[in-house]
This record gives structure tokens, sequence and C-alpha cells, in this order.
């Protein structure tokens, strides 16, 4: 094989793609944990980004390098197998391991398909489908294939969820999209308490009429609600409890599925397997991709009322229906995650993390606000736009990897398996980041 060197990578990639990322070499056989390394420089990168929330135990984890492992690895990565028409041992070794680990008994059904977008695609053609027969048993015609949707929403750049997703309009400029109902996001401040949350509280009534007057506009043509239990694209927003539990409410009374997006919040990052389980409310659907490294969706049994997507063959499905190999390293992933106790560490971890952007929120008042987080989903605002691209550039110059998102926040996203000497390792380097911003 015929490899490019570290100091021609950015040159070859660059005479056929779109260079925006970042101007490191990522060298994987050396990077490791959370540290990142620059094959350019040899310099290490504390990586509090983890591809946007994707990198579950940061680099090179032992327990994915050991023998039997690794030979398993190998042997689903020399061929790409058609999981919807055939069937494996490596395949069946994933479900079962995803159903004693992180999948929740209330939710039998399983589909797999690569990414996160076309997990959140199918979820709500799936909610499409059971409306749409609900109503013509019912009488009403061929229709209900409207999905009400939150502000500031990411779910993806494909199909149906370009009609959904609202954050940066260059995402879903001049592309076709349906005309669906789009309600406030009650995004809650912190600390919330006192004028923050009466504030939060009037956001929610403020959304929940609107969701109301939606379905009171659009009779039986909202197949589903689809909300992300913590917003990550649009600025880390976060939900209270009794605020998902009204969608559920809402969802069961006007008979519409409610779907919940944790492609970024799910998979143990919240320091549970799933964001929504710290609410006490469940969705319909329940979408995944990110830590998880193969993207899905788990379906209850509330769709069973009619002969769903489930029972109907080829009406979702894929060539590969998931990628063998990720399923494999998911496999182990999943494993890894209960042995080590990882939910436990995010949860930990988490806390200690944002009582750091707490101090440095009283550190630099004129900088930073509304510290905020579930376990390891953790974020910051910053004055304006501007100085939000300038800390993040900053952190990148102190060697630590951060991510913006929303207008003027702020994200991180380590790994499950970080330390707490790391955690306070990025602290000091978010100080020194800010210090030369003040």
């Amino acid at each position: 094989m015929q490899r490019v060197p570290p100091n021609e990578i950015h040159a070859t990639l660059g005479r056929h793609i779109l260079l925006s990322g970042l101007p490191i070499v990522l060298d994987l056989a050396e990077s490791r944990g959370a540290l990142a390394r620059d094959a350019l420089t040899g310099a290490d990168y504390l990586d509090f980004a983890g591809f946007y929330g994707s990198n579950a135990l940061g680099f090179r984890h032992p327990k994915l390098l050991d023998p039997e492992t690794r030979e398993r690895l190998l042997g689903a990565a020399t061929i790409k197998v058609g999981n919807p028409d055939f069937y494996t041992e490596e395949y069946a070794t994933f479900v079962a391991t995803l159903e004693r680990t992180a999948a929740p008994p209330t939710h039998p059904y399983y589909f797999f398909i690569e990414g996160g977008a076309l997990a959140v695609e199918n979820a709500m053609k799936t909610a499409m489908d059971w409306k749409v027969r609900k109503n013509l048993a019912a009488g009403r015609g061929e229709q209900g294939t409207e999905v009400l949707h939150f502000q500031r929403a990411f779910h993806g750049r494909a199909g149906y969820t370009l009609s959904v997703t609202n954050t940066d309009p260059a995402k879903t400029l001049y592309f076709p999209k349906f005309d669906w109902p789009r309600v406030p996001t009650p995004a809650a401040r912190f600390p919330l308490v006192g004028e923050n949350l009466e504030r939060t509280r009037a956001a929610e009534a403020e959304s929940i009429a609107a969701i109301e007057a939606a379905f009171d506009a659009r009779p039986h043509r909202i197949a589903a609600i689809l909300i992300e239990p913590i917003q990550g694209e649009g600025g880390d927003n976060h939900f209270r409890p009794e605020f998902l539990r009204e969608l559920r409410r809402i969802a069961d009374e006007r008979e519409a599925l409610l779907i919940f997006d944790e492609v970024q919040c799910g998979g143990g990052v919240t320091g549970k397997w799933w964001a929504h389980q710290h609410a006490d409310v469940s969705p319909d659907l329940l979408c995944f991709a990110k830590k998880m490294q193969v993207g899905g969706f788990l379906a209850s049994r509330r769709i069973d009322d009619v002969d769903n997507v489930f029972k109907v063959p080829s009406r979702i499905s894929s060539t590969w229906g998931g990628s063998i190999t990720d399923m494999v390293r998911a496999t182990r992933i999943l494993e890894i995650i209960v042995e080590d106790d990882l939910l436990e560490n995010a949860a930990r971890r988490g806390d200690e993390l944002l009582r750091e952007l707490r101090a440095i929120e009283s550190e630099f008042p004129a900088l930073v606000s509304n510290a905020r987080g579930r376990g390891l989903f953790v974020a910051i605002d910053l004055p304006t736009t501007q100085q939000r691209s300038d800390l993040v550039k900053r952190c990148f110059s102190e060697r630590l990897l951060v991510l913006a998102c929303g207008d003027r926040s702020v994200r991180f996203r380590p790994p499950l398996t970080i330390s707490a000497d790391e955690v306070s390792d990025a602290a000091r380097r978010l100080r020194r980041a800010l210090a030369q911003l003040s």
C-alpha cells in the first residue's frame, strides 16, 4: 500500500475535498486515551471534542486492542455484509449485547442504519406509517405525515431531516423542505433558580400553547413530536423534566408518537444510557448513533396497533443495515462501559467539570455565563459569536479541543473514560485561553 506521508495529507485531500477542519493530522497509532497526537508536530491535544461526541472510549483503549477483539474486528472488516438479508453471529451478538445493556426493555423493536440522520429519518417514516394507517382505519383518508419539531433543532441533513433541522441556515439553504409545524424551544438558563426558573416556566407555557395550537390547526395530520432531550448543535439547550413529561402527555392525547433524538445525548454521556432517563419519561421511538457506533432507533409496543414497519417487509431498510464492523466494535464498547462502570465515571467527572466551569464563570464574569451540563454533556456561553469563535481558537492554541454550538456557546465532549486529572488539566487550559481574551 502506498501511503501518503503526514506533510502531504492536507495537500492530497485539498485537491478533491473542501478542507474546513483542523490544521493537524491525526496520528491514530500514537494517540492515546483523551490525547490526540498531531502527526505533523508530535504535539498532543487534550480532546474534549470527541468527533462531535462520538468517541466513546478515547483513542486506542486497551480492551479494544486485545487479541480477541482485534481478531473479531479484522474478520468483520474484510467484507461488508448486507445485514438485512444475511445474518451472522457478529450481528446477533451485537443485538444481544445491546438488549442486555443500553436498550430499555420497553422498546423491543430495533432498526439499524449508518448515520444519525438516517436513523432519525427512518424513525420519522415509522411514525408517518403508523399515523397514516391509523387515519385510514378510522376513515380519515391518507394523511398524517407531518412532524412537529423545535426551533434550534439539529436532526441531520438527509431527506426528511432537512425539514426539521434549523440551526445554521447553510445546512438547509436551497434544499426542498416540508412546511411542518415548528415551535419555540424553552431552553433552561442556569443556574435554574429565581428569575431564570420563572422565565423557563414561561417559555415552556408558550411552547406548550404553540404545540396544542398546531395540533388544533392540523387535525390528524401530525404523526410525531420530535425533540432532542438535550439539544446539541443548537446550543446545548436543556429542558426541564416537567416539559418533557408534558410532551409525553400531548403525544398520548393527540395520537402522535413521541420521538427522542438521542444521537448526541445518548450512549452514556449524561451518566445514564439515555438522557431522557433523567426525566423519568419514555419516548415511543428512540434514535441513536455517535457513541453507539451504529445508527438506528428503538421502538416501543405503542406502534403495535397497526401493521407497522416491523411487520411489513421492505417499508424501511438499507443495503447494509448498519456496518457489521461497527457492530463488532460497538459490542465491545457496550461491554467495556459496563465492565469499567463508565456511566458512573461520566456522572462523577461531569460533576467535576461543571464545578470547574462554574468557578471559571465567577472568575471571568464578563466572558463566561450559563455553565450547564448533565454528566459529560457540558457547555458554557460567551457574550458574542465572535468571542466564542475566538475562545475556540485560543483553546486550540492551548492544545485543548472543544466545539462551538448555537450562536455563542462552547461545548465539551470528552470520552467516557476521562480522568479527574484530565478534567483539571482541561480547566487549566481553558483558564489560560480565557485570560488571553480578557
